[in-house]
């Protein structure tokens, strides 16, 4: 027989390639793949798909203040102007200002009262009580027919805009919300043992989780909620004392402004009462150089001649008449509002309301962290105090070197650059009293209504086109 020897696999294969040098070369078959292959680097893809994600909740974030801004919007007056059984209600919100506290605030629900049972609340309250009333009636949450009729456990407490006062004590600031036999649902005083005097009786207006708006047959009240002190009990000076303002009641006092401010109460006034530290700010002028005339003017530049609590400061734009306001752009103030925060502007500087110490409709008492200082007065551009006589001094003493910071020599030839009054027309002839504000908070109510709603508008376009904008990034981004 004949023996096969069977190659060994680890010799040299032939390579036929090698035998051949001009052997001709083949090309590949071409790729039918179409579709890409998956990636030999997982981590890259993964990478990606984390980007992608960290856009996508940009732009959510994006969107989400879009709405809230939206959500802002809503004007509690204008939505009940359209219903004339509400009209009393509405008139309330205005007088009292809670309007201003509702439309501060973007998500909130609105118990309203028919005129009847309106009529009946407030006929032998003070304003002061009726803002009070008004405040518990306000919820600082979002209630339509669905969730009331669904409440976990058939009952619920929920703030109120009475409890941000700080004027409630413990519980009373909330409201018990109960379901009630026969499908009805009561409202009540959190206090222990208080009987349901309200109960819902229809939606009025709806705007999903911002807004809510439902008719209730009473009031919701309690013992000790119509006790808020009175203007025309309270001693101003002593509460000034109180309120750690001690050299401003000096003033107001010394001077007989306090007799202008007393008389004004009953129209509406807002004071603002700079602190004792205030009085000891470095730099500020001394204060003991001014005329008689000039101090009257400084402390009436201290008050407004409308009430105006700090939630409707919020709201105020442009010049601000004082007291002591002669003329248009004379003696006005404007306001700088950041968040919760709302300060003074008087063209050469700021001061903060620090706090509240007197909330009694038609009057506010605010506490201000500086000294108001009137251009017109430590400005370098003098002007006649008002109540001055034709030859007293025209100018008042220059402050200091380390006083407030005054104007250069050529800001002597044109107007003080304080904003709000720099464009306005001089003052009229002097054919008025010099005490009469240069115009009247009614006169502008119609401007101010006008102002409002195209601020409205403008915010509405504003967020039209921020939405588009987040739409055209996100196609792009996609």
């Amino acid at each position: 027989m004949v023996s096969v020897t069977q190659p060994n696999p680890a010799w040299p294969q032939p390579n036929p390639q090698a035998k051949n040098p001009r052997a001709r070369k083949l090309k590949p078959p071409p790729t039918r793949h179409t579709t890409p292959l998956p990636s030999r680097f997982p981590h890259t893809t993964a990478t990606a798909a984390m980007a992608a994600a960290r856009r996508l909740l940009l732009l959510l974030a994006v969107t989400l203040a879009a709405l809230a801004a939206a959500a802002r919007a809503h004007n509690i007056t204008d939505i009940l102007d359209g219903y004339s059984e509400y009209s009393l209600y509405n008139n309330y919100l205005s007088q009292t200002k809670v309007c201003d506290e509702i439309n501060g605030r973007s998500t909130v629900t609105c118990l309203v009262l028919t005129n009847g049972a309106m009529s009946s609340l407030a006929a032998n309250l003070s304003l002061a009580d009726v803002k009070n009333a008004l405040r518990l009636l306000t919820l600082l949450d979002y209630y339509d027919p669905k969730k009331l009729h669904s409440l976990h456990g058939g009952s619920e407490l929920t703030t109120t805009l009475y409890q941000t006062t700080g004027d409630a004590s413990g519980d009373m600031g909330h409201v018990n919300i109960t379901n009630l036999r026969g499908g009805k649902v009561g409202f009540a005083s959190a206090e222990p043992g208080s009987k349901f005097q309200a109960t819902y009786t229809k939606s009025v207006k709806e705007e999903p989780y911002n807004l809510s708006v439902l008719e209730v047959s009473d009031p919701i009240t309690f013992p000790g909620l119509f006790t808020s002190p009175s203007a025309a009990s309270t001693n101003l000076t002593a509460l000034l004392d109180k309120a750690g303002c001690k050299r401003f009641a000096r003033l107001i006092v010394s001077s007989g402004v306090v007799k202008t401010y007393q008389a004004a109460m009953d129209k509406g006034l807002t004071l603002f009462a700079p602190t004792d530290d205030a009085f000891q700010a470095k730099g500020l002028p001394d204060l003991g150089k001014l005329t008689g005339a000039d101090l009257v003017a400084l402390l009436e530049y201290h008050a407004l001649p409308q009430y105006a609590p700090k939630a409707s400061l919020k709201t105020m734009k442009g010049g601000i008449p004082t007291l002591a306001s002669t003329g248009k752009g004379k003696y006005d103030l404007s306001v700088v509002a950041k968040g919760d925060d709302v300060s003074m502007d008087t063209g050469m500087d700021k001061s903060r309301v620090a706090s509240t110490v007197l909330d009694d409709t038609p009057v506010t008492v605010h506490t201000v962290d500086s000294v108001l200082l009137p251009p017109e007065l430590f400005g370098g551009a003098p002007s006649p105090a008002p109540g001055a006589s034709a030859d007293a001094p025209a100018s008042a003493p220059a402050p200091e070197a380390s006083s407030a910071p005054a104007p250069s020599p050529n800001h002597d030839k044109t107007k003080p650059k304080h904003k709000s009054p720099a464009h306005s027309p001089p003052a009229p002839p002097a054919d008025t009293p010099d005490t009469a504000p240069a115009e009247s908070p009614e006169g502008d109510e119609e401007a101010d209504k006008a102002d409002d709603k195209n601020g409205a508008t403008a915010v509405s376009m504003g967020i039209a086109a921020m939405v588009a904008s987040v739409a055209l990034v996100g196609a792009t981004l996609l």
